[in-house]
């Protein structure tokens, strides 16, 4: 037995430096592309803009970001508070993310009173279309509506909204970016999100053939899988905060985007049985993070990112088992696609250029 030890270790220590020179390799390129984009100059423009967060750190820290670059004054307040405000500071815009999750029952009072100080009111979905129980209820309350969700377009029109638009969501470069992690972060491949049952199905066909891998699922629901107990190891219960995510999504080899189901009534409030059409923004903050992103397909997502060539699609449980084992076996490859579509991301798909696409579109110059 002693005498196979120093094999052993041998053995150990190449299987170590591969790993450290997998990683390594990573963050060099990675780091080295990162610095070759060059943002464009964000002329600032007189503007006053009150915003209105909807409670999801992510999108409203990159929207809020966005706005300070984009317009010389940006205030943001609780939606509890949200006349008031537009009262005191009479700004040239309120705009309301989302609208669904912290207003209270007095929103649409609020969004009438402000509009009839002679105040432009916009909102921008984004979560469509798996609310829209409770945004058709809203859109024709405000002056102009955006929505990252084709198929709500149409909807909201016959509804009698106005001035529908829409707007991709996008990625905050400051929160979502690449960089070298810890090992307690790695991982081969990695699902942050609920336990949606759609995700179950799949899940249920995949975790099995990645038992020998290193795998994390971060979220709550996951006791919905059929074999909880045996996968339980690989499971963080409960929220993940956004640093956290954006470490696991570094550290990860692959990272999975799973779309949320549409079918009314399945995690949702899609009464209008829409079946969506558009990407979400996890789509944006994966790829943001400089990792092989391995996502289910959408109708518009060829408008954003090119399959093969900046991330990984899929459109089967077997499929995606397929290209796992594939993309985890072709380092090279893993790695070019994962800058492409970084890369991609940091000139075409960040909030900076979201927010001044929409003032563009209210004509706020």
């Amino acid at each position: 037995m002693t005498r196979h030890r120093p094999q052993l270790l041998g053995a150990g220590q190449r299987a170590g430096r591969a790993v450290g020179l997998d990683y390594g390799r990573r963050d060099g390129a990675i780091s080295s592309a990162a610095a070759s984009v060059v943002q464009p100059v964000v002329v600032k423009r007189s503007l006053r803009i009150l915003y209105v967060p909807q409670g999801f750190y992510a999108i409203d820290q990159g929207v809020m970001d966005a706005l300070q670059q984009h317009a010389e004054v940006v205030y943001s307040c609780d939606p509890a508070g949200m006349q008031q405000q537009a009262a005191e500071l009479r700004p040239d815009l309120v705009l309301v993310m989302n609208g669904l999750h912290v207003f209270p029952a007095n929103h649409i009072p609020q969004i009438t009173a402000i509009r009839e100080m002679g105040i432009r009111t916009a909102i921008w979905f984004a979560d469509d279309p798996y609310f829209t129980r409770e945004t058709s209820q809203l859109v024709t309350h405000y002056d102009h509506i955006f929505t990252h969700e084709l198929e709500t377009i149409p909807l909201y029109r016959q509804l009698g909204a106005a001035n529908v638009h829409y707007l991709p969501l996008g990625a905050n470069p400051a929160m979502f970016q690449a960089k070298p992690v810890g090992l307690e972060y790695r991982s081969d491949v990695c699902f942050v999100g609920q336990g949606f049952w759609n995700r179950i199905d799949i899940l249920n066909e995949v975790l099995p053939a990645l038992e020998g891998r290193r795998v994390v699922i971060a979220g709550d629901l996951w006791e919905r899988l059929r074999s909880f107990n045996r996968y339980s190891p690989w499971i963080r219960r409960g929220y993940m905060p956004v640093e956290e995510t954006v470490n696991f999504y570094n550290g990860a080899k692959i990272v999975l985007n799973i779309h949320r189901t549409t079918i009314p009534g399945q995690d949702n409030h899609n009464d209008a049985g829409l079946r969506g059409a558009s990407i979400n923004p996890r789509t944006y903050e994966i790829s943001a993070c400089g990792t092989l992103q391995m996502t289910d397909m959408r109708d518009d997502l060829v408008r954003y990112y090119t399959p093969g060539r900046d991330l990984a699609t899929f459109r089967t449980a077997s499929q995606l088992i397929s290209k796992i084992r594939y993309y985890l076996n072709h380092e090279d490859e893993r790695r070019a696609i994962a800058i492409r579509g970084m890369l991609r991301t940091l000139r075409e798909h960040t909030f900076t250029a979201r927010v001044g696409s929409l003032l563009d579109q209210l004509g706020l110059h």
